[in-house]
């Protein structure tokens, strides 16, 4: 692709959680994290990817006489069988789009931004892995006067993130974890890059930086206080642990590791902000 073609998962309007205001939120396709709670499993590759819930499927066999490679290890992910799969079982997850395409479906809650605050985030997967589709973005929400978020996990050269600060208005900067090994077992990478990203981002533009944590019993929510000393005296938003991307596992093809973790209360969430006066969670999400 050309750099004013991005791969995107998926855009969600009327996001409420994304940032300030009534948000578009664009998940961009590939990551270079793999975190054991992901709750987007389909945004980790960089390829379009087959997706099949079976518990809609009926085996009414319209895919098969569509394309012979529905079901066969050769599928390349055309898409033939989903005008045909009438129960919409199936799923191709991720699609190629131009930077003016794009912007033409983010201009269209204009309105809802201006009445809220609101304007367009860039997630993920992690959105910086396309720096140069997503700079093309930003420049034209900028000239539009769209605010912009940026979701990242940090993980990728500083001169990347320099490079967007001049078009970016805020970071949702992601923290798994502060102690090394924590992070490497929870998703797979080392987090030396990221902390010090994050530490570069507080001394440049500390005004453009919100850190938010996800809670996940069991793995990281003893990451909580060296996460509220480490953001000090930024804030640090702490997200409950969710499972509604289970059902993307199964979809695509792929065990859900964590299983047997449960959903953290509103009272462990509440615990986990005591004595920390940087550190909240909104009760809302829960």
């Amino acid at each position: 692709m050309d750099q004013n073609t991005g791969m995107i998962l998926n855009i969600q309007r009327f996001s409420i959680h994304d940032g300030p205001g009534i948000r578009t939120t664009v998940f961009f396709k590939g990551c270079n994290l793999r975190c054991l709670w992901c709750h987007n499993p389909e945004s980790q590759g960089f390829q379009p990817q087959k997706m099949l819930y079976r518990h809609k499927c009926v085996d009414c066999g319209a895919c098969r006489k569509i394309c012979e490679k529905t079901f066969a290890l050769q599928c390349d992910n055309c898409g033939k069988c989903l005008p045909v799969c009438s129960h919409n079982a199936r799923e191709i997850a991720g699609f190629p789009i131009s930077a003016e395409a794009l912007m033409e479906e983010i201009k269209k809650d204009l309105a809802f931004y201006e009445n809220s605050g609101g304007g367009v985030t860039f997630s993920g997967g992690e959105p910086l892995l396309q720096p140069f589709f997503l700079e093309t973005v930003l420049r034209m929400c900028k000239n539009s006067g769209i605010h912009t978020v940026i979701e990242t996990a940090g993980n990728l050269p500083w001169e990347t993130l320099k490079q967007l600060l001049p078009l970016t208005d805020l970071f949702l900067y992601d923290l798994k974890a502060i102690d090394p090994q924590v992070h490497k077992l929870c998703t797979g990478v080392s987090n030396g890059l990221i902390l010090s990203n994050a530490q570069r981002l507080k001394e440049v533009c500390p005004e453009k930086v919100l850190f938010r944590m996800p809670v996940v019993p069991g793995y990281n929510d003893s990451q909580v206080a060296p996460a509220a000393v480490f953001a000090s005296p930024l804030s640090l938003e702490l997200l409950p642990y969710h499972r509604t991307g289970i059902g993307k596992y199964e979809a695509l093809g792929v065990p859900y590791i964590l299983e047997a973790v449960q959903c953290p209360s509103l009272e462990t969430m509440r615990a986990l902000t005591a004595g920390h006066k940087n550190v909240f969670c909104e009760e809302n999400m829960m």
